[in-house]
């Protein structure tokens, strides 16, 4: 029986993007697909920064296919453009993305629950608070709360040149999907949407002149994070995690999809380490302790603290006012500080 052009794509949707849980066809990387008798033809165009995808797509598509019954031959060509080349034949009519902020820093985790949001709400006051001029990207299209959690009430407004303008968040340039929706609302997106969305935020919002954007990803690794290393040069991410076993696992996923694809770690953060009772100073470890060093060390990547648990980065998150602003001396607030103040330097900012 002949193959068919559905058999060959089915088959190509076990070809993962490196570092990437979503696989080839689904992102729309597979171009043209040509089968004559048992001779296979795939053409796939994909852009990344990392030189190593396309072989490696390469490699992983011709074994797929030739895995098939009744292939007799492979040919597969595979097509990288990286970002700025892909860019630059749009230049003259599109400007280039984020020209007026130094470094793009983004806040990552392997999964939800961690507290990466907190984290990123957080850092961005500290690096507010120490002088910077400060952008809070929330990219968490699913399950946006940097407006509630910067405590922003106004709708963004569009400029003369109808350009979204940022809400102001106690002193940050804060961006939400959730200004835009109705709370009660689910997001049911499928991925061309979500990255849609994510160039909307990226390309019609005019930051202005920043020292930092803090961007705010969804957990895990799909449409979102490819997107923005495609769109935009990272200068560095930070993964945000607990020190569960459970929480590490899907912490190194998140690091490794970052290095794959060419974005410097900054580092690990271990969010809910310990709680410290503040009546008699004895240390609980909730979820067990030092993952997050053990981790760091063992992939190579710099520790950048522990972060305490504190019932008071939950009710400052809820009422608008983040620990750092609502309880600045609290020893979670010291040990943000102490990570923007790392992060800073790494930037050289």
């Amino acid at each position: 029986m002949a193959l068919t052009e559905a058999e060959i794509r089915e088959a190509l949707k076990a070809v993962r993007f490196p570092g990437l849980s979503r696989d080839i066809v689904s992102f729309g990387f597979v171009r043209g697909i040509a089968v004559d008798g048992g001779a296979v033809r795939v053409e796939i165009a994909m852009t990344t920064a990392n030189p190593q995808a396309g072989p490696e797509v390469e490699r992983d598509a011709r074994a797929a296919l030739a895995a098939l019954p009744g292939v007799t031959s492979v040919d597969v060509a595979v097509e990288v453009s990286t970002p700025q080349a892909q860019s630059a034949p749009r230049a003259a009519a599109t400007p280039q993305l984020l020209p007026g902020v130094r470094f793009k820093i983004a806040v990552a985790s392997g999964k939800g629950g961690v507290g990466k949001s907190t984290v990123a709400a957080n850092l961005a006051l500290a690096l507010q608070q120490r002088g910077g001029r400060v952008g809070l990207l929330d990219a968490d299209i699913y399950g946006p709360s940097q407006q509630m959690m910067m405590g922003c009430r106004d709708k963004p407004m569009v400029s003369v040149d109808g350009k979204i303008l940022p809400v102001d968040g106690h002193g940050v340039h804060v961006m939400s999907l959730g200004f835009l929706m109705d709370p009660d609302t689910p997001v049911i997106w499928r991925g061309p949407m979500v990255m849609k969305a994510l160039e909307q935020f990226l390309g019609d919002v005019d930051w202005g002149e920043l020292d930092y954007l803090v961007v705010d990803l969804p957990p895990g690794t799909g449409d979102a994070q490819l997107t923005l290393t495609q769109q935009v040069p990272l200068d560095g991410a930070v993964i945000v995690t607990t020190p569960q076993d459970v929480a590490l696992i899907d912490a190194r996923k998140g690091l490794a999809m970052f290095q794959r694809v060419n974005v410097p770690v900054l580092g690990v953060i271990e969010n809910m380490s310990s709680y410290v009772c503040p009546s008699c100073g004895h240390r609980e470890d909730i979820f067990k302790s030092g993952g997050g060093r053990r981790t760091a060390e063992q992939l190579g990547v710099p520790f950048l603290g522990e972060i305490p648990i504190d019932p008071a980065i939950v009710v400052g998150g809820d009422a608008g006012a983040p620990i750092v602003l609502s309880h600045p001396d609290s020893a979670a607030s010291r040990a943000f500080r102490d990570t923007a103040e790392t992060i800073a330097r790494r930037l050289g900012g």
